[in-house]
Order: structure tokens, then sequence, then C-alpha cells
């Protein structure tokens, strides 16, 4: 395993054990709204914190780029660790067992190292950079499956922002008529996960943030997936617009979702 993919699988038991503690007194846990359907936890917080003191302590010149506490570190630096200490922030403080921690490191502004890790199922995904993507050490594969009526597609609502949620739900009644069904869990990370493994044959959604997606995209790609946007294109992590799937079923999705949106 690469010695910063080691750092990052470091970091994320560390803010898993903090997470797992807290989960154990859900009632006592301080919950704040950054915005509409938005929450924030202390428990985000402290996990972010035990995460960047990780890596700070191993990678020190690094710069930083996390959910809560947003760019931190050197200016411009050659290396920049993208954080989402807890995806599924709303599953967590709802006692709701869908939610991990996120760690990419990208190089030049691209990802090289992607972990992902579920506490609750003790699934460690890691990924790195033309060496595969592995589930706790085995390496994993997207699903085989090439007929859309075969496959299961996941995604998530776009609860905080609602301006596409119209939009959103004409791409779904699609989805459901030309697919084994449809599934939403509330963790962008681990629904890319989901495709990297098989478990699911697609992922879409709008609007996420590059800490949602760093880790996983990286993941799905190792795997033998494609990451593009809504019309094929390679703008997912600036838009935050993205479908991942294998190339064949992605092939067939893409047409779907595009005649929906400009």
């Amino acid at each position: 395993m690469h010695p910063m993919l080691n750092v990052a699988v470091k970091a994320a038991r560390r803010a898993a054990n903090v997470i797992q503690r807290a989960s154990l007194n859900l009632d006592t846990i301080r919950v704040e709204n950054k915005k509409h359907n938005d929450f924030v936890s202390e428990v985000d917080r402290a996990a972010e914190q035990a995460i960047i003191d990780v890596i700070l302590e191993a990678y020190p010149k690094h710069g930083i780029l996390a959910e809560e506490s947003g760019a931190s570190g050197l200016g411009n630096a050659e290396y920049e660790w993208i954080i989402d200490p807890l995806d599924g922030t709303t599953n967590f403080i709802h006692g709701h067992p869908q939610y991990c921690v996120s760690i990419a490191l990208a190089h030049k502004g691209q990802i090289q190292q992607g972990v992902i890790y579920d506490p609750n199922r003790n699934d460690l995904f890691t990924a790195s950079r033309g060496v595969g993507s592995f589930l706790n050490d085995r390496r994993i594969r997207v699903s085989k499956r090439i007929n859309m009526n075969e496959c299961l597609i996941s995604t998530g609502f776009p609860v905080v922002d609602q301006s596409m949620l119209d939009t959103h739900l004409d791409i779904l009644k699609d989805v459901l008529k030309k697919t084994a069904g449809a599934r939403r869990e509330g963790s962008a990370a681990l629904d890319l996960c989901n495709v990297a493994c098989g478990r699911v044959d697609g992922f879409f959604e709008f609007n996420l943030k590059p800490w949602d997606i760093a880790a996983g995209s990286l993941i799905v790609q190792e795997a033998g997936g494609m990451v593009t946007d809504f019309h094929g294109e390679q703008t997912w992590f600036e838009s935050g617009d993205i479908v991942a799937a294998p190339p064949k079923v992605l092939g067939q999705l893409l047409p779907i979702i595009a005649q929906h949106v400009k």
C-alpha cells in the first residue's frame, strides 16, 4: 500500500472511532443547520480534526480541503487532501447506519489516492491511481451487467438545493421504467463505492461537493467504471453533477438523464 494511502487509512479509522463512540449517545449530540436540510454536528467537526491531525503530523506542508473547516495549509500546495469526515450526517444523527469517512489526496489537481471507510460494516475501500480498487484488501470490479432492465441504479435527492428537484424526479421516473429499480441511501461516497464493487450498476446525482465525490470517483475508475457529468464530459468535479457506471451501462444511462437537462 502506498505510504500516503496508509496515512489516509489511519486517519479514516481515527475519525471512525470518534464517530462510533458518539453514535452510542445520539441524543446528546449538538446539531446545527448550515442551511435547509444541510446538517452539521459536533461529531463532524471532531472527526474532521482527528483526520487533519493525522495527516499534518505526517505531511505538514500539504494543503487541506475539508467540508467543515474549508481550505487550509499552504496556498497552491502541490498535494491537497480532500476530506469529508462524515458523509451521511443526516443518516448518522437519525441513527440510520449508512454513513462513512471519505478522504482523497490530489497531486497537482489529479486525485491519486482514495479511502472510504464504512464503520458500521467495517468496509474499507481504497484506491491508488493505476493500481486498482480494493475492499478490505480484496480487488473489486464494477458490475458486468449490460441490460438496463437488470440494473439497479442509486441516486441522491437534491434536498439542500431543491431547484432541480422536479428535473431529478423526471429522470428518476424514466430510470424506474427502464431498470430493475433505484435506491436512495443518503451517502454519495458509499453510493460510488457500491458502483465500484458491483452492488449497484450506476449512480447519478446533482450538485455534489468535491469532498463528496473525490475519493469515490477514483475508486470507481480504478474498479473499471467511468465517471462523467450528465453529458458524458469531464466537468463533474467542478459542477458536482455526476454519473458513475460501468462503460456499457453509462452509455445507456446518460441518454435517459441528458434529455432532461440542458
